[in-house]
């Protein structure tokens, strides 16, 4: 229970130093707003803080918190590590960077955003990486929640007929203002995935009968199927502790900000709740379940669904029933709306091409509904998720390598910008290492993946210390994209 407690505190404090200092070195100031520049009642809405933090939280966390949180406490309390620094070094810098650095450029698009910093062909790169990530989202995140709604409903509901509904739904959240739906929906789901969280944790706690195991008593755990730490825990918690799926959803809530500062509040105090969110899920599959073989056996057996349930149901009564429910039906659906809303914005941006208009926003998307459809039906699930981790955390690495420069342009001295180098640098030796020892990547031994990787993460801090020294911080260009 002390590491428990050790790696919340931890949390929190980094909230309220490590991210008003990001804040700091970004220099937040009065400018105007895209929401308030030139609101157009579709994507650029203003909306009151809380509610904006409540639907970034839904946007970055669905699932991810508690799915990727479990699978990693399949490697013990260790995973407590990467979840708390992670995301108080890591995530709550990308995802902080990634709305803010919209924000300064009209809302635009991640892609369009490191385009403009990385370059041209990163740009192309970028846009074509960005769409394929939020289509496997939105597919991923259909077909998971079709197929448990059918379990629980009459056999002539079956899984075709919930993938249906779920689309229909996509296309209504894609096409109609924000503050219609996502506006009204998220900031409800959000407070039910806190509340869940928070009476897991309490019930650990206060239920003599469980004991959380300390990470001084796990260092010698191995997971049960002999997967190596580095680099599969820190692509399998991708969402907990950094994701570049947040870069993505980043932008939806920039253009509804109606000043900078509440930039820190939004975009790292959503990571960092996240953050704990995961923290309370990681704890709880190890101790509910009694260490790291017994949790893996029910993964395995069950699938994380049912695990969520039987913790819910278990440690919370009929109460953490519904919120389960809640959790591992309206969650996901809730993440693959937003995925699909911002991959039309992104293809928007793209091709210049204006959105307030109705008949142009469903130009984009219906064809993008009709690509999910067809991908749905058409491809095994496992193979639709087998490529997402790694997609995700390749472009939450891009995503900080132009925060990295985004600051040596605009921020402090230089050394400041290697808040946003050094992780970038992390997480380049974390995908490209998993990639070549992955069952779904090239299945490489330790031995080559392992050195391969730091090496990369090496070439890629010595291009950047070389752009460093060599051009210096320039003044700040003010105007948007």
């Amino acid at each position: 229970m002390i590491t428990f407690f050790l790696a919340l505190i931890l949390l929190v404090a980094g909230f309220f130093t490590y991210g008003r200092l990001v804040e700091r070195v970004f220099r937040i100031d009065d400018r105007q707003t895209p929401a308030v520049a030139h609101p157009d009642g579709v994507d650029y809405v203003p909306m009151k803080t809380w509610r904006i933090f409540l639907i970034q939280l839904l946007n970055i966390a669905g699932l991810g918190p508690i799915y990727g949180a479990l699978s990693g406490a399949c490697w013990g309390p260790e995973v407590y590590l990467w979840i708390v620094f992670g995301t108080i070094l890591g995530g709550g810098v990308h995802d902080f960077l990634a709305g803010m650095m919209s924000e300064r450029h009209d809302g635009a698009s991640i892609s369009e955003v490191v385009g403009l910093y990385m370059g041209k062909a990163v740009t192309f790169i970028m846009r074509v990486f960005s769409v394929i990530l939020l289509l496997l989202i939105g597919i991923n995140f259909s077909v998971g929640p079709a197929a448990l709604i059918a379990v629980l409903t009459p056999e002539t509901l079956n899984t075709s007929f919930w993938l249906a509904v779920i689309l229909i739904y996509y296309l209504c959240a894609t096409f109609l203002p924000i503050d219609k739906i996502i506006g009204k929906l998220y900031p409800v789901f959000g407070i039910c995935l806190i509340i869940m969280a928070v009476g897991i944790a309490g019930s650990m706690i206060l239920k003599s009968e469980y004991h959380m195991p300390e990470l001084w008593e796990s260092f010698d755990v191995v997971h049960p199927e002999g997967l190596p730490k580095w680099a599969m825990m820190f692509v399998t918690v991708a969402c907990g502790a950094i994701s570049g799926f947040h870069a993505t959803q980043s932008p939806l809530m920039a253009r509804c900000m109606t000043t900078e500062r509440e930039g820190r509040k939004v975009f790292y105090g959503a990571m960092v709740t996240e953050g704990i969110i995961a923290l309370i899920w990681a704890c709880a599959g190890v101790t509910f379940y009694n260490g790291v073989g017994p949790l893996s056996e029910a993964l395995a057996q069950y699938g994380q669904g049912s695990v969520v349930y039987t913790i819910s149901t278990t440690l919370m009564g009929p109460v953490g029933g519904v919120l389960a429910m809640i959790g591992v039906i309206a969650c996901p659906i809730t993440s693959g709306d937003t995925a699909f809303r911002a991959c039309r914005l992104t293809i928007a941006d793209w091709f210049r091409i204006n959105q307030s208009k109705v008949t142009y926003r469903a130009a984009l998307s219906v064809p993008l509904l009709a690509v999910g459809a067809f991908a749905a039906v058409s491809l095994p699930f496992e193979i639709l998720w087998r490529y997402f981790s790694w997609s995700n955390q390749t472009l939450a690495m891009m995503v900080l390598w132009t925060g990295a420069v985004f600051l040596l342009r605009f921020g402090y001295p230089p050394i400041c910008c290697f808040m946003a180098a050094l992780p970038a640098t992390f997480m380049s030796a974390v995908s490209l290492t998993y990639i070549l020892q992955a069952p779904e990547g090239f299945q490489l031994s330790t031995s080559i993946a392992y050195p391969a990787g730091i090496l990369f993460a090496l070439a890629c801090l010595a291009v950047f210390l070389f752009r460093v020294y060599r051009k210096g911080p320039q003044e700040e260009v003010k105007t948007p994209l």
